[in-house]
């Protein structure tokens, strides 16, 4: 049996915290009435992304009562949305929440802050530090926010424990021309998205914002793509929508059963490995001098 999801392809509004609480319900309104079970939100969608100094101003602890209509919300239809999380320790995270019943059910923090280019990010927000994987309305999920999807461990480590699901907010800027003529970013978010579908035999979505903060385009593009790699669903570029589509929990079974690289995979070989070069165990090859 599918299940109706929902990207909303939306452009919030930079550091505007109650407008774009509104905004979230209407566009959750519009996905109840496409019956969909969740709606997906882009990276920072309650408050912007270049929020620079204005970061502190509008975080929130991940229980604030400002958070209230987002929770309510969810006991129609499940809420993945985006908001700046003030720590128990102080500290800012760009972080996603997920809701249903009425409550928040999993917070991901943003770990891997890109501090190049024209991004920022790690100049105002501390890292996060964990890949949970959580049950959504379509399965066992894990969240990347954005830069998170462009390390390969990410949505690897998911898989590895369980995800069938990769939920990808995103602040994705337009930058450059590919060969052919289409925009550099989206050609290479769309191979990314395709290849760990396809190869990690799991669902990819990909919810990115549109609009512009500082000069900067977001470009859009959202998409579920299939663990086959078939691209089931994908947004215009540039121009807000509501992107719906047909979610088979089923199918990820059916194509790990024929092309079974999760089955196959050795997690503990890979740790070993990686512990070894980063010195956390002993290689049993190695002599350890006496004194």
């Amino acid at each position: 049996m599918t299940v109706r999801i929902a990207i909303a392809q939306c452009a919030p509004a930079l550091g505007a915290f109650k407008r774009n609480v509104a905004m979230h319900e209407e566009w959750i309104g519009r996905a109840q009435s496409a019956r969909a079970r969740l709606v997906v939100f882009p990276e920072l969608s309650l408050t912007g992304y270049y929020l620079k100094d204005l970061a502190g101003d509008i975080a929130c602890a991940a229980d604030d009562e400002r958070l209230g209509p987002i929770a309510d919300a969810s006991r129609r239809i499940d809420v993945c949305a985006g908001f700046v999380e003030r720590a128990p320790d102080a500290r800012l995270h760009i972080a996603q929440g997920y809701w249903s019943g009425g409550r928040l059910v999993h917070v991901h923090r943003k770990v891997y802050l890109p501090t190049y280019g024209i991004f920022d990010d790690g100049r105002y927000f501390g890292p996060g530090e964990r890949f949970d994987v959580f049950e959504s309305a379509i399965g066992p999920s894990g969240l990347a926010i954005c830069e998170d999807l462009w390390h390969v461990s990410v949505p690897y480590t998911y898989a590895a424990t369980g995800a069938t699901v990769v939920l990808s907010p995103a602040s994705s800027p337009g930058r450059g021309v590919a060969e052919g003529g289409d925009l550099g970013t989206a050609e290479s978010c769309r191979l990314m998205d395709r290849f760990y579908a396809q190869y990690l035999t799991l669902y990819v979505l990909f919810a990115n914002r549109v609009g512009h903060e500082d000069g900067i385009a977001f470009w859009g593009g959202s998409e579920v793509v299939a663990p086959d790699g078939t691209v089931v669903a994908r947004a215009p570029e540039f121009e807000e929508h509501l992107l719906v589509a047909e979610i088979d929990p089923d199918l990820v079974a059916r194509e790990r059963d024929r092309n079974p690289l999760i089955r196959d995979e050795r997690p503990d070989l890979v740790q070993s490995h990686l512990a070894r070069r980063t010195g956390l165990v002993r290689r049993p090859d190695v002599a350890v001098e006496r004194s």
